[in-house]
């Protein structure tokens, strides 16, 4: 296969703009899209081999796994191996039950089911997950697995009919994804059905280069390049993906692959020295960055700052230029190192970590135990609190999609299906009007808050975490919950909508992403850059005006959120001083008065009689040096959400009357 320096130089382009991602740096909001563009050029890059191996009639599959396990196996494994001293060191119990796992599930090239079952990639957690990127490694592997034998057996049917059959597998697979981030996000995300369509991209580009080679064609290739950029800066976390939107990533790699000629702009700009430089050693660099980020972030009490993130992004290409060179090539070359030495070190290495993973999973207790032994006795009873706060962001029994059910009228799910809703009508006929508490996690909260207060007989939350009316797609209930309270006005008796309020902010320059917001609002950081996002206000106020015109709606306010780290509170005991840091509850005050004021400007149209509001600061009175934990309990589960005593708590604080209608 003829060398090209351009897809290197590609590489640069799909590995900076993700480990930027992972670093939180705001501007690329998208970069996540570099997994894709890696995925379009796996798929070109292994297609290309397999084709000249078939036609040369010199196909092995022992060949081929030969080399992928030079190419992949040392690198990996080094890292993985770096990471287990700072991880004995840093890592809280919990989180080194999950390392263990994690290290358990690369070593088998399953990561992705892993990730995919224990927790979303844009979670806020995931963010100290060391080994959380190598879920595509998995999903390349599971394609290396199959791929190659798939094209030995269906080669005896024509060159032809194998290129047209994975066009057709491509079309089911993006078809599957359409589906799949309207109805299981995380699966989609993940799971290599839903991301084969990305490797296939490059297997297609790969027949079309066997056949006609390389066509010089500046417009297409720079439109290609353009298309990759555009979502690297316009994409973010609330971009269904992989979906239709993938396309523009997918499309404008294989762009440039077909029409990117020595000769065209595009390679030139890619064969530059400085980007094939990086993408020479782009894998050691994707495995690098993110142990490197998530240790930053386990080991601070509060959130890293930006420059020392952007620092150890940069310290990701140095430590991948050593290992390039120190691991990667040594293994690569056969007359250093010979076939059955490489699958040696391999199968050894492979047998080690899963030994490692499997110790650190079953014996995790002792961990803890030995973990506690060195802690003060402020921070094992600190400890011993934070493990009886419930995890889950909803509570009260919550499974892990939130779905709850305290009785047969009293219950909190995802969305509203058909026996759903033909509960919620029974329910009605057996009780008369309920009530519906309805959004996003925090909603979840309220549910709790509520349910624990009272005992209303027909009580339902429609709920889901990281879902808003601005910002979600289909797969979020917003639009379901809204065509059945219009359909069915006389089932409520009231409405109650609340949803977290970073989501109703936004950095003062413009920049968008939740994901870097969660960071500003945690201890020390400042507050004065951040201020309400209008926009997503006027679309949220729209919804529940949508709603307001067939049912009394009472928007719950933005309560103020602590953010206040595991690690922190570990840091000062159950007896610290915890407080709300300077502005941060102001910030807060400032989106309640903005929302407040758009609710009343509004009350003056007719369909908007209906709703008001309350202010969960005022009502709630939160104060942290009592409200948030105590040497026998803690009220809330992470930084802004409450645990089931939290629920408790503060749920005795609403009106005797609040419910009634």
């Amino acid at each position: 296969m003829k060398y090209r320096s351009e897809i290197d130089g590609l590489r640069a382009v799909a590995v900076v703009p993700v480990i930027l991602f992972h670093a939180g740096s705001a501007p690329f909001s998208g970069g996540f899209v570099g997994v894709d563009v890696f995925f379009v050029i796996s798929g070109y890059l292994i297609t290309t081999i397999l084709i000249d191996d078939l036609e040369a009639d010199r196909f092995s599959l022992v060949n081929f796994y030969e080399r992928r396990a030079r190419r992949i196996l040392p690198a990996l494994f080094f890292v993985m191996a770096c990471c287990l001293p700072f991880a004995w060191m840093w890592m809280l119990p919990n989180q080194m039950e999950d390392f263990a796992k994690s290290i358990l599930a690369v070593t088998l090239f399953v990561s992705n089911f892993l990730f995919w079952k224990s927790s979303g990639y844009f979670a806020a957690e995931a963010d100290e997950q060391p080994l959380l990127h190598t879920w595509s490694l998995a999903v390349e592997e599971q394609y290396y697995l199959l791929f190659p034998i798939f094209l030995f057996l269906a080669w005896r049917f024509g060159k032809s009919r194998v290129y047209w059959m994975i066009v057709v597998f491509s079309v089911i697979s993006i078809a599957l994804a359409e589906w799949g981030w309207r109805n299981e996000p995380k699966a989609n995300f993940f799971l290599i059905p839903t991301r084969a369509w990305e490797l296939f991209a490059g297997s297609i580009a790969a027949f079309i280069v066997n056949k006609r080679g390389v066509q010089g064609n500046n417009a297409l290739s720079l439109l290609g390049l353009a298309a990759i950029v555009y979502s690297i800066f316009m994409f973010d976390e609330h971009t269904p993906f992989p979906s239709l939107y993938a396309l523009a990533p997918v499309v404008g790699s294989v762009l440039i692959v077909l029409y990117a000629d020595k000769d065209t702009l595009a390679a030139k700009l890619l064969s530059t020295k400085a980007f094939v430089g990086i993408g020479l050693v782009s894998y050691s660099a994707y495995l690098w960055h993110q142990p490197l980020l998530a240790f930053a972030r386990i080991r601070s009490t509060e959130a890293p700052g930006q420059a020392l993130m952007l620092g150890l992004a940069a310290a990701s290409l140095v430590l991948a230029a050593f290992s390039w060179k120190y691991v990667e090539q040594p293994f690569r070359k056969r007359d250093r190192v010979d076939r059955k030495t490489i699958f040696s070190l391999s199968l050894a290495g492979g047998l080690v970590f899963v030994a490692i993973g499997v110790a650190g999973w079953q014996f995790s207790g002792r961990f803890e135990q030995h973990w506690l032994a060195r802690q003060s006795e402020s921070v094992r009873s600190t400890y011993a609190v934070l493990n009886r706060a419930n995890p889950e962001l909803s509570n009260f029994g919550a499974d892990e999609r939130g779905n709850q059910n305290l009785a047969e009228c009293r219950f909190n799910t995802r969305n509203v299906d058909e026996a759903r809703g033909q509960r919620i009508l029974d329910c009605f006929e057996q009780h008369g009007p309920g009530v519906l508490i309805v959004g996003d996690s925090h909603a979840m909260d309220l549910y709790g808050v509520v349910a624990s207060r009272f005992d209303a007989p027909f009580l339902i939350g429609i709920t889901q975490g990281g879902c808003q009316p601005s910002t979600a797609g289909p797969y979020c209930h917003y639009d379901n919950v809204a065509a059945f309270v219009e359909a069915n006005p006389e089932v409520f008796g009231k409405i109650i909508y609340e949803e977290a309020g970073v989501f109703l902010l936004r950095e003062a320059d413009g920049t968008k992403g939740s994901r870097e917001m969660f960071s500003r609002l945690r201890l020390t950081d400042p507050v004065e850059n951040i201020e309400p996002d209008m926009e997503h206000i006027a679309a949220t106020l729209a919804y529940v005006k949508r709603l307001s015109e067939t049912v009394p709606v009472l928007w719950f306010l933005p309560r103020a959120e602590p953010h206040i780290g595991k690690n922190y509170v570990l840091r000062n005991g159950c007896e610290g001083n915890y407080f709300f840091r300077e502005g941060q509850y102001e910030l807060f005050e400032r989106l309640e008065r903005v929302i407040r004021d758009a609710i009343d400007t509004a009350r003056d149209d007719a369909g908007l009689q209906t709703q008001t509001w309350l202010s969960q600061n005022e009502q709630f009175a939160f104060d942290l040096s009592k409200d948030y934990m105590t040497c026998d309990d803690i009220y809330w589960s992470d930084g802004d959400h409450f645990s089931e005593t939290g629920e408790v708590l503060f749920g005795k604080r609403l009106p005797d009357d609040f419910i009634d209608f």
